[in-house]
Order: structure tokens, then sequence, then C-alpha cells
């Protein structure tokens, strides 16, 4: 069994200082206190401890073209989020399976880095270059895991229903390496991804359609309501308004209006974007209790717009925070974004929270870690419990901020003005995966990303 003392352990509502933390040889928490056990001797961490973060959204192969499309001319016609996905497309159609793991090994460990400890993988990359399909049809999905295993993350695998083009396309030739015709198809793919999950103690399985315009939306309710209830469900929606207008045409409703209606959202839903919500819709997706899987640093990046987090919270609406296309991996900087993204809009700072009082560190902590977790089918409402597993981002107790800051401004202090100069490192299931910003397999991991890219020519 190990003991901690660590400066600081952040629960719920309160700082433990110090926190006291005894984890038994497999990660499990067994006690944590303010108080020391008399007679007990503590490995001392002059840090304080988070817990670990959710990235509850991630295309890991599109790590590969971060930064290759911002190059703009005036000509450029498509100069959107839908020019940007043909540039995505080729990237999917030029990745073989070692390939693919060695860029998600590369992703998760940097993840890791940033304190992220679990990752919600919206996985839609399934078949061989060609379109055929795989001799095990969850290949790729099994080289996700993989890397996961490889550094220690915890990984919730999404294998994702594609389908179509479009709203009422076929799909195209550049889509190839996506597609189940059918929900049998797809049902295969999913059992097969249920299997290889059992290959890694901490990797468990989620399913998903990846939008209403992929996939025909009377097979996404058929799928829901053979699936409902027994495993997360996560969805893009209404992420471009090209998308909300091509809904009205095709279905007579918008996105999220179609979904309420017809797919019993419900707190294992996890709708991912959400950009475009009237506030009928807003006040109905908070009601339902469906978790928003927000992603601003790519939602940024590709155009989409400022999701109405103001109007969702006061709605009591549920959200979580993803990486997306990891344009940036920093889940306090998603923070950030998502923040300053509401006060440049509504021309005041006080917009993340609805309470008359609130900590807005702690605030963003709370819900990017607890519906962070329901994206992962996890239900834990605790920071720290014993009984679950001890997950944690270690902040520095001697950088310069933090060791002069009270614990009643320590929240806002790590989420408004962390970066990785001021992280220890990060736990998983109680063991250190990374110290002082390094991987224990850090060279090797760099090493094989570099080949990997380097056969890929993209960059």
């Amino acid at each position: 069994m190990m003991k901690y003392k660590f400066e600081g352990i952040l629960q719920n509502k309160e700082w433990l200082t110090p926190g006291y933390i005894h984890v038994n040889e497999n990660g499990i928490i067994q006690s944590i206190s303010d108080k020391a056990d008399e007679n007990s001797h503590y490995a001392l961490v002059n840090g304080y401890a988070l817990p670990g973060l959710q990235n509850a959204h991630s295309h890991a192969f599109q790590y590969a073209m971060v930064g290759l499309t911002e190059y703009h001319n005036s000509d450029n016609k498509q100069d959107d989020f839908w020019g940007w996905r043909n540039a995505m497309y080729k990237i999917a159609l030029s990745v073989d399976p070692d390939q693919i793991q060695s860029i998600a090994t590369m992703l998760y460990t940097e993840m890791l880095k940033h304190g992220y400890t679990h990752v919600a993988e919206f996985h839609y990359v399934h078949h061989q270059e060609n379109g055929q399909k795989y001799e095990n049809v969850s290949e790729l999905g099994e080289r996700l895991i993989m890397a996961a295993k490889s550094v220690g993350i915890k990984i919730t695998l999404i294998p994702i229903f594609y389908q179509k083009g479009g709203f009422g396309q076929k799909a195209s030739e550049s889509q190839r390496r996506f597609i189940s015709k059918n929900i049998d198809e797809y049902n295969k793919l999913f059992l097969a991804s249920q299997i290889s999950t059992e290959q890694y103690e901490y990797a468990s399985i989620g399913y998903g359609a990846h939008s209403l315009r992929a996939v025909e939306p009377m097979i996404i309710k058929e799928l829901r309501e053979n699936f409902n209830g027994h495993y997360p469900f996560h969805i893009h929606v209404a992420e471009q308004k090209k998308e909300v207008e091509q809904s009205n045409q095709y279905l007579g409703q918008r996105p999220v209006q179609w979904c309420l209606e017809n797919l019993n959202l419900d707190r294992h839903c996890h709708i991912v974007h959400a950009t475009h919500l009237d506030q009928t819709e807003i006040q109905e997706l908070a009601k339902s209790q469906a978790n928003v899987v927000l992603c601003p640093t790519t939602e940024g990046n590709l155009a989409d717009g400022i999701f109405s987090l103001l109007d969702f919270q006061k709605e009591n609406g549920q959200w979580s925070i993803g990486t997306d296309s990891h344009v940036g991996i920093n889940p306090f900087q998603e923070m950030r974004f998502l923040d300053y993204g509401q006060r440049v809009s509504h021309f005041k700072r006080s917009v993340f929270s609805t309470g008359t009082e609130y900590d807005s560190g702690l605030h963003a902590i709370e819900k990017s870690v607890i519906n962070g977790r329901r994206a992962m089918g996890n239900d834990n409402s605790e920071f720290f419990k014993s009984g679950e597993s001890f997950d944690a981002l270690v902040i520095d107790g001697n950088s310069p901020l933090i060791a002069v800051c009270s614990p009643h401004n320590l929240c806002s202090t790590i989420v408004y003005g962390s970066d990785l100069s001021m992280y220890l490192g990060t736990v998983v299931n109680g063991k250190w995966v990374i110290k002082n910003g390094r991987h224990a397999n850090q060279i090797n991991i760099e090493k094989q990303f570099s080949s990997s890219m380097k056969q890929i020519n993209c960059r």
C-alpha cells in the first residue's frame, strides 16, 4: 500500500490541506483525510492533487494533421469546416494500423502530460485503405486500445456508425474507410470492438452514430432503442449552420429538435458540439439531462460558432469538454476558451454559472470531471472516493503563483493561470505515468511517432 501526503487534495467543495491518501497495490483509494494516521509513513508530495481530467471527445488520427490546414487564400471557395473536412479525408485514407497506433500513442502521452486520465475515442476509421474490412473488423479500434494500454491512459472506445455522405446522399469514395452499410454491419463492429476492450483492464465501450447526416435518422432511432441505457451514446449534432439548414430541408426539423423528439435523450447521451440551437432546443436539451460535449479549441479552429453556454446553464444544462481534432490538448485551455467565448459574446465576466456566488475555476473543473466521467459510462460524482481508483493531475506546490496562493483562490489560479511548467505529473491507478513532464517510455514513443509521420509524408 502507498500512502501519500499532498499539500492539498481537491474534493468537490473544498481542499483538504494537507491531504493524506492511502492507495492499495491496484491503485484503489483505501482512505482519504486531512489528518495523518499515527505511526504511518507517507511519501511527501509538494503539490496539489486535482481529480484526473476527462477528455470526452477525441479523433486520434487527426492529431497527425494539426497545423496543416492553416494556409489560406482569397480564391479558396471552401475556407470553412467543409474544406477542412476534405483535408481530413486525405489523412484518414493514408494511415495504416501501425501508424494509427503510433499516432494515438503519442497523442495519449500528450493527453496524460496535460492531466487527462481518461479519453472517449469517437472512432470511425474502421476499414482498410481500399474500404474492405479487416479480418478483425475491430482492428483499428483495437490498435487505439493498445495505444492507451501502452501509455497507461484509460479509454472508452466508441465505435461509430457511419453510413452516408450527407442527408439523402450516398457515401463518397473518400469516406470508404468509415462505412457500415446497415445496422447489422454496425452491430458486428460493436461486438468485435467490445471483445477488443477485454484486452485492457481499463478499456470500456460506448456506442454512437457520427451524425444525422451520416446515418439515416430512423436507423439512429433504432440504434438507440436497441442499446438504450446500457452504454454511453455519442453523436455529433448541429455543429455547422449548413448542417442545420440541410436537416430542415431533409427532415423538416432542426437536428437537435429531431433528436429530442425521436431519441429519448437522457443522462446517458452525449451530444457533441450542439453549436447552433434555438431557445426551445436549449431548454429542452437541458431538461433531458443529456450532456453537451464542447470542444472550444476545435470549434474555434473550424469556425463552427459559439455554443450558447450561458443560456444552457440557466436551464441547469450539463456539459463536458473534449479535444476533438487536438489543435489544443490542454483541458484548462478548453475551459478558458469556453468561458472567454461567453464573456466576449455577452460583455460580462460572470458567465460560467448562474449561481449567486461561485468559483469559476472550481465550477469548470466540476463540470468537466463529473460530466466527463458520465461520457465514459462512469457515474462516480465524487472527485476522490474510497473504493475508486486514484487518478490525479498534480500541480507543483513550488510554482510561483501556486506557492503564494490561498486555497480560496487555488482552483481559479490553476484553471486561468496554469501551463505545463506548473505540473508535477499525472497519476493513473495510483501510479505516476507522467513525472516531471516525461513518460517513462517517452523516447521510444517519440521515435515511433516520428517514423510513422515520415512514412505518411504529410507534414
